[in-house]
Order: C-alpha cells, then sequence, then structure tokens
C-alpha cells in the first residue's frame, strides 16, 4: 500500500526545497483508520487521498495523527500528481466542506506550477488574555509583536492564529514548549500557528508550529498563506495595491534547510477565495 503513495515537494525551488506531502489515488476511500495509519507511517506533515467523482476529485488530508480539512501545500502535490498523469488543465477538487480548484501547468525544469483556489476566508479579534495563553509557551512576549498587524485567528479553509513579529531575528530564533501548544491548537482546531516578519523588501518571511497534527514545524504552509491573504483583506492593509493584482510572496522554511516560495493573489472582495502558487517537484 506504501508503494502506491507518491511523495512530492510542494512550493519548492526548482529542484530543492519545498514541503513534502504523500499523495494518494485509489478507486474508492479509503477506512478513516487506514489513511490515518498511511498518513502516520509516511511521517509528512500531511498526506493527501483521493479517488475518483463526477465532475472532479473527493479529497482527504490526514496528518500523522488528526484529519485537517484543508492543506495548501498537499493541494499543490496533488495537483502536480494529477497533472502529471491526466495533463494540464484545471481539476476540481471537494473537500470535506466545499469545493476548490487546482490549475496545472508544466514548468521548464520538467515540474509543474499549481495554483489553487482556496475555500472562501474570514478572521476574528482575539482577546489578550487569549493572545497570553498561548505567548506563556513561546520564548518571546507581546513586546515582540508588530503592532501594525493585530493578532487575529484567520481561516482560509482551516483555522490559523496570526502572529506578525518585529523582526527577522524573533523569527529565525523560534522555539515553544510543544505539549502546552498542541493541547491549546486542539482545543481552538487550530491547524498551526502562522508567524511572520516583512522585510523591507515586501517579502514575508513565515514560520508555522504544525504541534496539532504532531509535527513541530512545517515549511510551506499554503493554507496558512490563503488565510494570511484574508486577513489582510480585512485588516485594510494600507499596502494592497490593486495596480500589483493584490499579490505578495511568502518565503517560509529557510530556518528548516527546506526553503519554500508562495506566491499569494487575492481580490479586494471581502471573504473571496485566495489564489496561492508554486512549483512541484517529486521526491526522489
Amino acid at each position: 500500500m506504501m508503494s502506491d503513495v507518491y511523495r512530492i515537494a510542494a512550493f519548492a525551488q526548482g529542484n530543492k526545497g519545498g514541503n513534502p506531502a504523500g499523495v494518494m489515488i485509489s478507486e474508492a476511500m479509503l477506512p478513516d483508520q487506514q489513511m490515518l495509519a498511511i498518513a502516520h507511517e509516511v511521517g509528512y506533515s500531511e498526506t493527501a487521498f483521493l479517488y475518483p467523482q463526477e465532475g472532479g476529485w473527493r479529497t482527504r488530508y490526514f496528518a500523522p495523527e488528526i484529519e485537517v480539512p484543508f492543506c495548501g501545500h498537499a493541494t499543490i502535490a496533488t495537483g502536480a500528481l494529477l497533472g502529471e498523469k491526466f495533463g494540464e488543465g484545471r481539476y476540481s477538487l471537494t473537500l470535506n466542506d466545499g469545493n476548490i480548484t487546482v490549475d496545472v501547468e508544466q514548468n521548464d525544469n520538467g515540474g509543474f506550477l499549481v495554483a489553487l483556489q482556496s475555500p472562501k476566508t474570514s478572521s476574528e479579534d482575539v482577546s489578550e488574555a487569549f493572545v497570553d495563553s498561548f505567548l506563556q509557551h513561546f520564548n518571546f512576549g507581546k513586546e515582540a509583536l508588530d503592532p501594525a498587524f493585530p493578532v487575529r485567528i484567520a481561516s482560509g479553509g482551516a483555522r490559523h492564529l496570526i502572529l506578525m513579529l518585529k523582526d527577522k531575528p524573533t523569527l529565525e530564533n523560534m522555539a515553544y514548549e510543544f505539549g502546552p501548544v498542541k493541547a491549546l491548537m486542539l482545543e481552538n482546531s487550530f491547524a498551526t500557528i502562522s508567524l511572520l516578519y516583512r522585510d523591507a523588501e515586501g517579502l514575508f518571511h513565515s514560520r508555522n508550529a504544525f504541534a496539532s497534527g504532531g509535527v513541530y514545524e512545517d515549511p510551506a504552509t499554503g493554507a496558512a498563506a490563503a488565510a494570511l491573504a484574508g486577513y489582510l483583506r480585512d485588516i485594510n492593509w494600507p499596502e494592497a495595491d490593486p495596480d500589483n493584482g493584490y499579490s505578495f510572496d511568502i518565503l517560509q522554511g529557510e530556518d528548516m534547510g527546506s526553503p519554500s516560495s508562495l506566491r499569494v493573489s487575492f481580490t479586494e472582495v471581502p471573504g473571496s477565495s485566495i489564489r496561492v502558487s508554486g512549483e512541484a517537484r517529486h521526491i526522489t
């Protein structure tokens, strides 16, 4: 059964980096416990399981310890595999809660460029006490947060806590207590805690804690990128530029030795889907 799982790195930088995902295509959906066992054995942060249905593909995502409602990098990996097997184009994926699409085209180095359209987005404020309950388990406090970007819960198919930091060294040295943070994340149904820093060049640098899925950190997180775009739109981010198509880039995985690049585009329509794109490559 494990030989049927393809291993693909999403949001890669050419033939290096990216976030590994498992992708498995079957004739019918497997039992939940079997998918969870396979995801645990694969050992990546997520494995996507899909089977054909009329008009598209039924898709579910499992981390080593839990099922997650939506996973961006595993969706990018899924798109790459579908493109390889069935050709370039647009594919429809039916998730547990809604439908999304992936657009696939082959790039110059033989890999694939894949763009997903996320589920709808939303965000909400949190209290100082709520923020404190998390930060007490990290190696920095509220003084490290950038006041221009309020802490919020954001969703683009999965829930994420957005923490924007003032400087890159704090991001680079990020550390947290795994057990307590995992418990808080599961209590609040968080997929990741998204820590970010925006540099002078306008790039967002990101690290994502994924204790809820049994993984310390994710090297590229498309769902969190979609949630971030919805969050920026909701707070009326002043640097959103309609002449630039409301687009920005995220670099992630640098501190893990797995550099990953995500391109994010969005419209001004509140709550609307986010486009997240990147390259994918087979892991050999």
